[in-house]
């Protein structure tokens, strides 16, 4: 497509919110313009895309299926467009913005909890959390540091190993039939909550123990591990979910594991980082309380030499 024919922002941003108030008199309201130009510009795209977004129903505005099929698309691209604009505003200024990717329930249980009073050592970085499964390139998504489970290898980058891992079986006190569970087998009567990032986890847990079951892969599937730790507290069934995560439920005693054996992972949790953002200030600030923060604090001998201001970073 020619670029002459390609919608302005100005003609995207008259569309989203004349969808938005249902009118093009209280759109032009909003962004100060009069309605005959808001009205203009809604006119330019319908013709570049050769499809009516509106139609008049009672003298009342509304979406036709393909406005609302672009609607989506174009809310996409004026997001996109916020998002790296505040980026840029930040770059390379006295207030810096960190963003760091975690797996979901990790960054609630694990993460979360350490970053408090980082703020009062780092006031100027602000942070930008986001919860990231599948994997992807950090350059592109611009993320500074990301924190994941596996093998300790990532394109690009470098890792640092922060927790080794053991996964348990926990339900809820409730569920437990009142003979108890004398074989480990015999946790399949109660369902087997599966998770979806981690298929295998039920069959190498009974392998483990030279147990074989069918039941292995059925069971509900959730997401994360913060799911089905909800849902075998609700008395859905028993999750297989790494231990640290669910200490606070088995402390308070919401939880329970109903049959002692635990297998060790043969991945753990890491923290990646760009290769060459290693001396950056701002990520090199949060590697440091990241490490002091662990119950064993490490220490790593490259991040003792001076940091390069994120204004140099490319």
């Amino acid at each position: 497509m020619n670029r002459r024919h390609l919608p302005t922002l100005a003609a995207m941003q008259c569309f989203e919110a004349s969808a938005r108030h249902l009118s093009f008199t209280r759109a032009a309201d909003e962004l100060s313009l009069t309605q005959s130009a808001v009205s203009k510009q809604v006119a330019q795209l319908e013709s570049i895309l050769e499809h009516p977004l509106f139609r008049r129903v009672r003298k009342r505005l509304q979406v036709t299926p393909e406005g609302s099929l672009y609607l989506t698309e174009v809310r996409k691209v004026l997001a996109q467009v916020e998002m790296s604009t505040r980026y840029m505003q930040s770059y390379g200024g006295q207030s810096e913005v960190l963003n760091v990717t975690t797996l979901p329930t990790f960054g609630a249980r694990w993460l979360i909890p350490r970053l408090n009073g980082f703020r009062f050592r780092h006031p100027n970085v602000y942070l930008n959390i986001s919860n990231r499964v599948e994997p992807f390139d950090l350059e592109e998504e611009r993320v500074d540091v990301a924190f994941f489970f596996g093998h300790g290898v990532w394109p690009k980058a470098e890792c640092l190993k922060l927790l080794d891992e053991e996964v348990v079986p926990v339900c809820a006190p409730s569920a437990l039939p009142e003979a108890g569970i004398k074989d480990p087998l015999a946790l399949t009567q109660l369902v087997l909550l599966q998770n979806a990032t981690r298929p295998e986890a039920w069959h190498d847990w009974f392998e483990a123990q030279g147990c074989y079951t069918s039941h292995s892969y059925h069971g509900p599937r959730f997401d994360t591990f913060y799911m089905a730790m909800q849902a075998a507290r609700a008395g859905c069934g028993v999750a297989l979910v790494p231990r640290f995560l669910a200490e606070e439920e088995l402390q308070s005693g919401q939880l329970m594991i109903p049959w002692s054996f635990s297998l060790v992972s043969n991945s753990s949790y890491y923290l990646a980082y760009p290769e060459h953002k290693g001396e950056v200030c701002k990520v090199k600030g949060f590697i440091e309380w990241i490490l002091e923060h662990l119950e064993s604090p490490t220490k790593i001998a490259g991040l003792q030499r001076p940091c390069i201001p994120a204004t140099e970073d490319g």
